[in-house]
């Protein structure tokens, strides 16, 4: 379900979302739900009708998805749908990598979750957001992202 809708940047106010202590980790629902809120509330550029910037994804994920088909039709879905950028991380020693490296090349891990190292990942997201910032329904190929602080690790 969508907690917070799609909302522009500079409009964003954080809120606690209370999440269950234990239990699946619906990962496919979450991306086509993602996909429907983007379909739904993204304006696309055209000749006359400048849109939105291309959405950029951050997943954060301690697992490994529970609805493993559900997360292959997304992620094939999802690919096609020209987000400025695509980035995943795997926090936690039992957060899973493979089934991230399905849904972009752009995979980080963090082994614990303390403030420092959350600190640092959404710093680093921050600066990503100025990297993968071009406008809806245009794809200019390029998708380069800043170095990762120290207590990120790049997943190759």
């Amino acid at each position: 379900r969508e907690f917070i809708p799609l909302t522009p940047l500079e409009d964003f106010q954080f809120s606690d979302i209370v999440v269950p202590s234990a239990g699946g980790t619906f990962t496919g629902a979450a991306l086509e739900c993602l996909m429907q809120c983007v379909e739904r509330d993204v304006r696309r550029s055209d000749g006359d009708t400048k849109g939105d910037w291309r959405p950029l994804v951050f997943l954060m994920t301690d697992g490994t998805p529970s609805d493993a088909l559900a997360y292959g039709e997304a992620v094939k879905a999802i690919r096609g749908r020209g987000f400025g950028s695509i980035i995943a991380c795997a926090v936690g020693p039992k957060a899973g990598h493979e089934h991230l490296k399905q849904l972009t090349d752009k995979v980080v891990s963090l082994e614990t979750l303390d403030s420092t190292a959350f600190a640092g990942f959404f710093k680093w997201v921050s600066a990503s957001v100025s990297s993968g910032s071009t406008s809806a329904g245009i794809n200019n190929g390029t998708d380069t992202l800043p170095p990762p602080p120290p207590e990120i690790q790049l997943v190759l």
